[in-house]
C-alpha cells in the first residue's frame, strides 16, 4: 500500500500509471471508514487498474465548528480497513494547508438550484465546500472514474452538475447505500451514537419504507404529515426535514408526473448526531 501526504508525490505516482494506459479510480472519503466506504472501493477496484482513496476531513463543508471537531478520526484504523480490501490501494492523506495551498476557504458555485433545498437549506455553505474539495481532488488525481455513495444523494447530484458545468473529463459513479442489519444507512457519524440508539435507528429506514408503500395511493402531503406524526411520537429521534423530490432536479414534488423518478429524503437528529437517508419511491 502506498500512502502519500503531498500532492506532487501522488501526482507523479498516478501519472506513471496513466502513462501505461492504465485506468485510475478515485474514492474520496473523510475517513472513519466503514463497509459503505469499502463497498465503493471494491467497486472501483473491479473497474480500474489503480484506485486512489483520499482520507481528508474537509473543513470547508462543515457549517458548525463543533461538528468538525467531533468528526471521528483514526487514520491507523482506516489503513487497517483498507488493507483488508487490497494492499494495492493508493492512499492520499493531505493536511488542509497542503490541499488548499494555505488558503482554506471555499469557492462559490452555481448548481442550478440543486443546493438550495434540503441539506442546502439547513447547512449554509456546505455544498460550496463539497464542490471545492471534490474539484481539487479530481484535478489532482485526474481519475477516469470517481465513486460516491447514494446515501448523500443530493451531494452526488451536485457533483454531477459541477462536472457537467465545468466540462471536467471525469465519470461520476453513484453506488448503492450500504445498511446496517437494522436498516440504518452506514455513516461515519453512526460511531457517535450510543449502542441502544444505534439499534433503534432502524426506525428511520422503516419510516422511509412505509412512505414508499404509501406513495402509490397517497399524496406527498399526506405522506409527509404521516412521517411527521411518526417522529412526533418517537422520543429518541427529532425530525429536521422530510421531503419527496424529483430525483433529477431535486425539486420538491407538487403533483406526481408519469415517467418522473421520485425519492424521499430525510434528516434526523439523535441527540447531537445528525443522520440523513433517502430512498427511491418509484
Amino acid at each position: 500500500m502506498h500512502v502519500f501526504d503531498h500532492k506532487k508525490d501522488l501526482i507523479s505516482f498516478v501519472q506513471e500509471t496513466k502513462n501505461k494506459n492504465r485506468t485510475v479510480g478515485l474514492v474520496p472519503t473523510m475517513g472513519a471508514l466503514h463497509q459503505g466506504h469499502l463497498s465503493l472501493i471494491e467497486g472501483a477496484l473491479k473497474q480500474n487498474d489503480l484506485v486512489v482513496v483520499s482520507i481528508f476531513v474537509n473543513p470547508t463543508q462543515f457549517d458548525k465548528k463543533d461538528d468538525l471537531e467531533k468528526y471521528p478520526r483514526n487514520l491507523e484504523y482506516d489503513l487497517q480497513q483498507l488493507k483488508r480490501v487490497s494492499n494495492d490501494i493508493v492512499v492520499f492523506t493531505p493536511l488542509a494547508e497542503e490541499i488548499y495551498n494555505g488558503n482554506v476557504q471555499s469557492q462559490s458555485y452555481e448548481f442550478d438550484g440543486l443546493d438550495k433545498v434540503m441539506e442546502g437549506e439547513f447547512r449554509a455553505g456546505h455544498f460550496d465546500g463539497v464542490g471545492t474539495i471534490v474539484e481539487l481532488f479530481l484535478k489532482i488525481v485526474s481519475p477516469n472514474r470517481a465513486y460516491f455513495g447514494e446515501k448523500d444523494f443530493q451531494q452526488l447530484q451536485i457533483i454531477r452538475k459541477m462536472v457537467e458545468t465545468k466540462e471536467l473529463p471525469y465519470e461520476i459513479i453513484g453506488c448503492p447505500i450500504e445498511r446496517e442489519p437494522h436498516g440504518l444507512a452506514m455513516s461515519s457519524r453512526n460511531e457517535r451514537l450510543p449502542k441502544t440508539t444505534r439499534e433503534q435507528a432502524g426506525f428511520i429506514y422503516e419510516t422511509l419504507e412505509s412512505a414508499r408503500a404509501k406513495f402509490g395511493t397517497e399524496s406527498a402531503k399526506e405522506i409527509a404529515d404521516w412521517v411527521t406524526f411518526q417522529f412526533d411520537k418517537n422520543p429518541v429521534f427529532d425530525l429536521e426535514y422530510f421531503e419527496i423530490a424529483d430525483e433529477d432536479t431535486l425539486t420538491p414534488i407538487i403533483k406526481k408526473q408519469e415517467k418522473r423518478k421520485y425519492r424521499a429524503f430525510i434528516a434526523v437528529y439523535a441527540d447531537d448526531v445528525r443522520l440523513i437517508d433517502n430512498l427511491r419511491l418509484n
